[in-house]
């Protein structure tokens, strides 16, 4: 069910569960002004919550994933409004696998930084280049970057301004895996169908688990995931359906490899 607009294009395939979101603004290199954002939080508004989407695919028109913040906007409301779809998208119990057909610039790095899963495309490059052009970051650079990457790597990335590529980003951490460019999309898709097929439920929020415990100390991410845990059994464990889906998998198992 494709639902077009002027910057953003959204395409929902409810029979698998996935929705796929593309930045749309090549002559622009898909950068962020207002008009994209406003666009980028109403497609949220569709897919995150939707009982028919379970997981998110975003990528960009080529020939990038994301310029960054349009500079002509700088300080106005697009400012404000990428720093609030960045949180957005971090917090966001639904995953979101970023498709970064391109260079990922800056604010478009950012945007990458808040999504859950990285499959990058062999023509993909990622940068920080808030030196570069004498802006001080603000939609979670200094945060997400580090916690992608490390603090050495994120210091040499954001200290330079160099360009990544997508082998080195692999590598790195940024990115999970790295495919062709023509198999890119399929690739972010054909994951997001396999997280989709799982309990949905468990699926958002493990992944919200996830989120929370990266804020706390080790000691207190074990203490809420427990405690997580101990709420599940008393109040929602279902022994007959988890018994079911295990069977399912080693019958899977078994036919795809003559064993469990």
């Amino acid at each position: 069910m494709p639902m077009p607009d002027g910057c953003v294009r959204v395409d929902v395939d409810a029979k698998h569960g996935v929705a796929t979101v593309t930045l749309d603004r090549p002559e622009a290199r898909n950068a962020l002004n207002t008009t994209l954002l406003v666009e980028l939080d109403a497609a949220y508004d569709r897919v995150l919550d939707a009982d028919d989407v379970a997981a998110v695919v975003l990528t960009g028109a080529d020939p990038s994933f994301c310029a960054g913040m349009d500079l002509r906007e700088l300080g106005g409301d697009a400012s404000n409004l990428g720093l609030d779809f960045c949180t957005r998208l971090w917090e966001s119990p639904t995953p979101v696998i970023a498709a970064v057909n391109g260079a990922a610039v800056t604010g478009g790095l950012e945007l990458v930084l808040a999504c859950d899963v990285v499959v990058a495309s062999e023509k993909a490059r990622f940068a920080d280049t808030h030196a570069r052009v004498g802006l001080m970051p603000g939609a979670g650079m200094s945060v997400l970057l580090p916690h992608a990457i490390g603090l050495r790597r994120a210091r040499e990335m954001s200290l330079t301004g160099r360009f990544m590529g997508a082998d080195e980003a692999r590598l790195a951490g940024l990115a999970n895996r790295v495919v062709p460019h023509g198999e890119l999309l399929d690739a972010a898709v054909k994951l997001a169908r396999e997280i989709a097929a799982n309990d949905r439920a468990i699926v958002r929020r493990m992944n919200q688990l996830l989120t929370e415990n990266s804020r706390l100390s080790i000691g207190d991410a074990l203490a809420n995931e427990a405690a997580g845990f101990r709420r599940f059994v008393r109040g929602e464990l279902d022994p007959s359906s988890v018994e079911q889906r295990r069977e399912a998998i080693i019958e899977a198992g078994r036919r795809g490899s003559g064993a469990v």
